[in-house]
């Protein structure tokens, strides 16, 4: 891991001569996306434009909450509750800092930044520089048994040799049986497995479904019950960490991190929880700066990380795999979550292209 990546970008050059208009587009899914806690059809976002007073640089950053997820997805109903905020950040000694509570914009307005300034800790890796490409994941979203099926025949034939399959929404019967078909066909050396149940199973079903789960060579299970937060106390975190130290599959969590803002709080959680992996979202967990923070005490305590994207637009996705290679260091071996670009009818076109089963920036005239 690259541990100089330790500070937000700097405030001076960006303040002088710089303009920041705000823009909103609602993308549309290809076909709904589908998870335990429902579905989404369609996703907004914001996007942060900064630009100088020739028009020559630009900078882009993406602030897209979702609905029923994020910590701060009622800050931004109106553009003005973004402008206003971007205003008092801007003027505050200390953005990241006055953001914490807003890892959306957050997220928005660091990329921006580092995209405007051509910041050298995300510009000057050899992923920035189109040399190398991030190994990814491939998604399978909910659906039937024989969607999920063909999804997964899919991925394999694009090349993707680590499968994620979000769970929890048909008959666990069927779940089981499709993970059993693709273990019957691609080994543990051939395929990857990862699952994501969305905190899908109730306390007192888990520890069986992980006990099959289990048989079948599954590299982790992502939230197998709810967060904290979901569940109204942290009752449930002595219940994850019972769960964390008896499984019989890594767990990897990602929801227990939202509305952790700060240090201390995300200290005490992993202390006390201590999951075998933690799934970076910089919108949902606090920016790049947050996200991070979040990678570096996970590290400090022996929990892995990989950063995810969280359904963003390509603006947010570039960000997202930008902040991966610089985190990661130039040779990242571990599969990340960056397939949400091939999501959107509508999507906004960047510089970036997947091939096989990795994500590459296309090469850019400097």
């Amino acid at each position: 891991m690259n541990n100089t990546y330790q500070k937000t970008p700097p405030l001076g050059e960006v303040r002088r001569g710089l303009s920041i208009s705000l823009s909103h587009k609602q993308l549309h899914f290809k076909k709904p996306a589908r998870t335990s806690r429902g579905e989404y059809n369609v996703h907004d976002m914001i996007v942060i434009t900064m630009m100088d007073e020739k028009g020559t640089r630009i900078g882009l950053g993406e602030c897209a909450p979702l609905p029923d997820l994020s910590s701060d997805r009622d800050a931004y109903i109106q553009m003005s509750q973004v402008a206003d905020l971007i205003n008092k950040a801007l003027k505050s000694d200390d953005y990241a800092e006055f953001l914490r509570p807003y890892p959306a914009l957050l997220f928005a307005l660091e990329s921006a930044m580092y995209d405007y300034q051509q910041n050298p800790l995300l510009y000057q890796t050899p992923f920035a520089q189109s040399k190398v490409g991030i190994p990814m994941n491939g998604l399978v979203w909910m659906s039937d048994y024989d969607d999920m099926l063909q999804q997964v025949k899919q991925k394999i034939l694009q090349g993707f040799r680590c499968i994620k399959l979000k769970i929890g929404a048909i008959s666990w019967d069927e779940e089981i049986r499709l993970i059993e078909k693709i273990r019957s066909r691609y080994g543990k050396d051939a395929i990857e497995l990862r699952v994501d149940a969305n905190g899908a199973f109730s306390p007192d079903e888990v520890m069986t479904k992980l006990q099959q789960l289990a048989q079948y060579d599954i590299h982790s299970i992502e939230q197998p019950i709810k967060a904290v937060w979901q569940e109204g106390g942290p009752s449930s975190w002595k219940v994850m960490a019972d769960l964390c130290r008896e499984t019989p599959l890594p767990i990897a969590l990602d929801e227990e991190l939202i509305g952790l803002c700060q240090l201390q709080e995300k200290q005490l959680m992993l202390n006390t929880i201590k999951p075998q992996y933690i799934v970076v979202k910089p919108t949902l967990h606090g920016g790049m700066t947050g996200s991070i923070e979040w990678i570096n005490e996970a590290h400090k305590l022996g929990i892995n990380s990989w950063i995810t994207s969280a359904l963003e637009s390509n603006i947010g996705l570039r960000n997202v795999a930008l902040l991966a290679a610089a985190v990661y260091g130039s040779d990242i071996r571990f599969p990340q979550g960056l397939g949400t670009g091939l999501l959107y009818t509508d999507n906004i076109e960047m510089d970036m292209e997947i091939r096989s089963n990795k994500l590459w920036r296309c090469e850019v005239d400097e």
